[in-house]
């Protein structure tokens, strides 16, 4: 864990242990989100539809889409 330090104009400088561990660098983007009062920081996928694909895999049962599928007739 490292520390970072607010600065008069509320900025902050990422210490190089998490920018590495993040794979960032000058000029990327970074997404930011607060959660039960923490900071979450990770970088901004280049594209969104990669970056979530296969997400729900894993989470219905095997048969479940063709079941769907078979209740529309």
């Amino acid at each position: 864990m490292a520390e970072a330090t607010l600065s008069s104009k509320n900025q902050i400088v990422i210490p190089r242990e998490a920018r590495d561990a993040l794979g960032v660098k000058a000029g990327d983007k970074l997404l930011i989100a607060v959660h039960d009062g923490m900071l979450i920081v990770m970088p901004r996928p280049k594209s969104f539809a990669k970056a979530i694909f296969g997400l729900a895999r894993g989470t219905y049962p095997e048969d479940y889409l063709q079941k769907e599928r078979e209740s529309w007739d």
